[in-house]
C-alpha cells in the first residue's frame, strides 16, 4: 500500500487555478469523497457562509460533494462529536481545511490530537490538502500570524501539529510567502515580512528549515515517491542552514535534497465508514471526460463568436469558464474599423 500526499496550498484554494491541483489529487483516489474542516476559521461570525462556499466550489468545479465536519471548538464539543470529528476525519481519503486563524486551529486540533488522524489518512494513501492558515499548522512550527501581525507581538513560534514531522520532514511552512498586499510596506512571508521572519529563522531548533509557498501555488509532497512537486502560478522556497533554494512551478525535487529522513511507517487500512462514497472513481472518471468535452465545445464556440466580433457573448463564455474552473485569458481585441 502506498503512502499518501500532503498538499500545501500557499492560498487561492477555492480559485479556478487551483481546480487543476484538486482535480490530480482525487484523480489518484480509488474512493473520491472527502471532508472539509471548520476549525481554521470556528471563531468567526460567517463559519456556515465559508462552509458553504467551499462544499459549493466542490460541488461545482469538481463534482465531489465533501462532507462539512463541524468541530468549531474544542471546549464546546461534546466528548461524542470530538469522536465522531476524529473517526470521520481518519476515515476520509481526502481532508481540507484552508481559511482562518491559525493559532487558534492548533489550540483546537491540539487538544484533539488531530495529528494522528491525519497521518493516519497518509499512512492509508489518502490526501490532507491544506491551505492558508490551516497549512501552517502542519509544520514543527507555526507562526502567529494575526498576533504579530496584528497584535504587535515579538517574533515567535508556536508549536505545529508536525504532521510532516512524522513522515521525515522537519519545517514550518509559511503560505502567503511572495504577499505583496502592503505596497508600501512589507507583507510577504504570510504577512510577517521578510525581516521578522529572519528573526523567527534563528529561533528554529537545530535540523529545521522552513518552506514558503507562493499565493496560488501548490507544494505536492508525496511520501510514497518521496518528492515535492510545485504546481500552480508561483514558486515554492526552501530555507534552511542560512540558504535558500527556490523551485519554479513544474520542479519535481526529491525529498533528500531537503534533508527528509526516510521513516518506517507501517501502512494502515483506512477505517471503516458507515456512508458509502459519494461518487466511485469511475463515475468520477466518466463525469470529469464530459466536462472536458464540454469545456472543448464552449471554448470552440467562444473563439468562433469572439472572431465574430460578438464580445460580450465570448465574454460571458469566458467567466463562465473561468467559474468552471478553466482558466480562460483573451488577447486584446481588434479594434473597430
Amino acid at each position: 500500500m502506498a503512502f499518501g500526499t500532503v498538499a500545501l496550498l500557499g492560498s487561492g484554494e477555492t480559485a479556478p487555478g487551483m481546480t487543476k491541483v484538486h482535480r490530480q489529487l482525487f484523480s489518484c483516489l480509488d474512493d473520491v469523497r472527502g471532508v472539509n474542516l471548520n476549525t481554521p476559521y470556528g471563531f468567526q461570525e460567517n463559519v456556515d457562509q465559508m462552509t458553504e462556499k467551499i462544499l459549493s466550489y466542490f460541488d461545482v468545479s469538481l463534482h465531489v460533494a465533501l462532507e462539512g465536519l463541524d468541530l468549531r471548538s474544542f471546549a464546546d464539543a461534546t466528548p461524542d462529536q470530538r469522536s465522531r470529528f476524529k473517526e470521520s476525519v481518519a476515515a476520509s481519503p481526502y481532508v481540507f481545511a484552508g481559511p482562518g486563524s491559525p493559532s487558534y486551529a492548533l489550540t483546537q486540533w491540539r487538544e484533539l490530537a488531530l495529528a494522528d488522524d491525519l497521518s493516519t489518512v497518509l499512512a492509508a494513501g489518502g490526501v490532507v490538502c491544506f491551505s492558508s492558515a490551516a497549512a501552517l499548522t502542519l509544520g514543527a512550527k507555526t507562526i502567529p500570524v494575526y498576533e504579530m501581525y496584528k497584535a504587535g507581538a515579538a517574533p515567535s513560534w508556536l508549536d505545529g501539529l508536525d504532521v510532516l514531522g512524522r513522515f521525515g520532514l522537519h519545517c514550518a511552512v509559511v503560505p502567503h510567502y511572495n504577499n505583496a498586499e502592503g505596497g508600501t510596506y512589507d507583507t510577504s512571508r504570510c504577512y510577517v515580512g521578510e525581516r521578522r521572519l529572519q528573526e523567527l529563522e534563528q529561533l528554529l531548533d537545530e535540523g529545521q528549515g522552513i518552506l514558503g509557498i507562493d499565493e496560488h501555488t501548490a507544494a505536492l509532497i508525496d511520501f510514497d515517491t518521496r518528492t515535492l512537486s510545485v504546481l500552480g502560478k508561483g514558486d515554492v522556497h526552501w530555507r534552511h542552514g542560512g540558504q535558500i533554494a527556490r523551485f519554479e512551478t513544474g520542479t519535481v525535487v526529491s525529498l533528500d535534497e531537503l534533508g527528509a529522513e526516510a521513516v518506517q511507517i507501517a501502512p494502515v487500512e483506512r477505517p471503516e465508514v458507515a456512508s458509502a462514497p459519494v461518487v466511485d472513481a469511475d463515475a468520477w472518471a466518466q463525469r470529469d471526460a464530459r466536462d472536458q468535452e464540454l469545456v472543448g465545445t464552449l471554448d470552440a464556440i467562444r473563439a468562433e463568436v469572439r472572431a465574430q466580433g460578438n464580445y460580450a457573448i465570448a465574454d460571458a463564455l469566458r467567466d463562465a469558464l473561468n467559474a468552471f474552473g478553466v482558466t480562460v485569458q483573451d488577447g486584446a481585441r481588434a479594434p473597430k474599423a
